[in-house]
């Protein structure tokens, strides 16, 4: 079984700006590079991860693919595009070329409507047929409704709900998260991550006791083979080390899965599967 972490990024601060970090996350506010991840992998008995972008720019692109060659670890890497202009997402596919096994772009709270447009939906579709996958983290009614409509509009398209689709874990809420997420789940090419995002972090005092509850909903709505685990190194830092941090999840998933093949596939073959990693065809 292959091991792979799905979701974490590198970046150096002086080399671009990061406007979702602000005076909460001093605990990050440094460098982290290939190095720095490689013996925590190997501690953790991980064998492969999924590079995410975390910055939107072009140079971001010319970073990840630099970060990519120096760590052999990485087994995917999901680039940068300006996804609401379509024009100008297609002039920076061609520039980058085909080092990328995804994309995504920061969308936070904002409206999706652009997503079901006709030249967004025939980006997309191109994306797909080159083998593409599509990061994105809807957190509202309006943003899970436009995603979905693209999932039936581009239904070859792998579309990646990072960070549980930001569950309220911090306030022990339940709804709307989870009819969102079960709406999500009712497209057959929408997998999700079981990790947690900046934004849940930062609002949580510490790392999260026990998250079964959301978990094991994650798992009910979308069965082992479309979810993925993901540690969101170094953002989880702001809560937990590397180490702390995955052993809570992958115990989370453990008790949350069937037997050892569901949990193999949470474990890596979903991310496998879905980003096309190192290794696979």
């Amino acid at each position: 079984m292959t091991v792979v972490d799905a979701h974490h990024h590198f970046w150096r601060v002086a080399a671009q700006e990061q406007p979702w970090r602000d005076d909460r996350h001093g605990a990050i506010a440094r460098d982290y590079t290939p190095d720095d991840l490689a013996a925590e992998l190997t501690a953790t008995g991980v064998d492969q991860t999924v590079l995410i972008q975390s910055v939107d720019e072009p140079a971001e692109n010319d970073r990840l693919l630099q970060y990519a060659a120096e760590a052999p670890y990485v087994g995917a890497v999901v680039g940068w595009l300006p996804l609401p202009d379509a024009a100008a997402a297609r002039a920076e596919w061609k520039r980058i070329g085909s080092g990328f096994n995804g994309v995504r772009c920061l969308v936070g709270r904002d409206p999706l409507d652009w997503l079901n447009t006709p030249d967004s939906i025939a980006l997309f579709t191109d994306l797909a047929a080159a083998g593409m996958s599509w990061d994105v983290v809807p957190v509202t009614a309006e943003q899970t409704a436009a995603v979905v409509a693209l999932a039936e509009a581009v239904p070859e398209l792998r579309i990646v709900v990072d960070h549980l689709g930001r569950p309220p874990i911090d306030t022990g809420g339940w709804e709307p998260w989870a009819s969102q997420l079960r709406r999500l789940a009712d497209c057959p090419r929408v997998a999700l991550k079981v990790s947690l995002g900046i934004d849940l972090l930062t609002a949580l005092p510490a790392w999260p006791d026990d998250i079964g509850r959301y978990v094991g909903w994650a798992v009910e709505c979308f069965g082992a083979d479309r979810l993925m685990l993901a540690s969101n190194w170094p953002v989880v830092l702001l809560k937990a080390s590397y180490q702390e941090a995955w052993s809570a999840l992958r115990s989370t998933v453990e008790r949350s899965v069937a037997g050892p093949d569901e949990l193999a596939a949470v474990l890596g073959g979903t991310a496998a599967h879905y980003y096309r990693t190192k290794g696979q065809t």
